[in-house]
């Protein structure tokens, strides 16, 4: 039995989600169908990361277990070949050890946020930008997002689905910064709470419209209740951009 490493781009609109669900169309069902058609296995795909419906990903880590003697890059254009045209793509297939895991190995991942900010409706983005035709005020957000990194109880910005044992998090970076007229927003942590980073989001949107001061965001955090939340942003602009793992290798 081999194990690989997959890095997987996807574009979640047309998705339930990544994992696995009993009948909706998700970013796993897709690939363990795709490796299936490759070797005639059923393998399980286990991944650094679950995005929601509509979340997309630019390099989502993965791995799958394989007994068929097969090269790396013949599993990948393989499973590539099988996925279309679903807007999934493998863009690097690699061996890696046994006691290498996509998820429980993982020290560190990042998002991305885009809002699109601008009064005309989007066209190129649609389906991969929140939409906000109000200005922002990219430095009264930045600003305030700092009083969330750092260890907290982030129950407040927790989804009541989360199965997390806990609320305490680490968050290593919160960056707000303006690319034109698109606002982007980038969170690392070694982990995160289901829904956080659009939740934390969402916040920073309303402390950029001016309908929220930075004291406004730190009482939200510091009452450590979801009912405090001002705004969950939806799921369409949200990106899994990178996984670390030990060494500094990133997916």
């Amino acid at each position: 039995m081999t194990r690989f490493a997959l890095t997987l781009e996807y574009d979640g609109g047309p998705f339930a989600g990544l994992q696995r669900q009993a009948a909706a169309p998700t970013i796993q069902a897709a690939i363990e169908d795709a490796v299936a058609r490759t070797t005639g296995e059923a393998a399980t795909m286990h991944a650094a990361g679950r995005t929601d419906a509509g979340v997309h990903a630019l390099a989502m880590r993965a791995h799958v277990d394989i007994a068929k003697d097969i090269a790396p890059f013949r599993l990948m254009e393989a499973i590539n070949a099988h996925l279309r045209p679903a807007p999934i793509a493998v863009t690097a297939c690699e061996v890696v050890t046994d006691d290498w895991h996509a998820r429980f190995s993982c020290t560190g991942r990042s998002y991305l946020y885009r809002i699109a900010n601008r009064r005309a409706p989007l066209t190129l983005d649609k389906g991969r930008a929140w939409h906000v035709s109000q200005p922002l005020d990219v430095g009264e957000m930045h600003a305030a997002a700092q009083a969330l990194v750092g260890r907290h109880d982030f129950t407040t910005f927790r989804s009541a689905h989360c199965q997390s044992q806990t609320a305490v998090k680490t968050l290593d970076r919160l960056a707000v910064r303006r690319e034109g007229d698109a606002v982007v927003i980038e969170a690392a942590a070694r982990s995160f709470l289901h829904h956080q980073v659009r939740s934390m989001v969402g916040c920073l949107a309303l402390v950029g419209m001016g309908r929220w001061r930075a004291q406004d965001l730190a009482a939200a955090l510091a009452a450590r209740d979801r009912a405090a939340l001002g705004l969950n942003a939806p799921p369409e602009g949200l990106y899994f951009v990178r996984a670390v793992y030990p060494g500094g290798a990133q997916g």
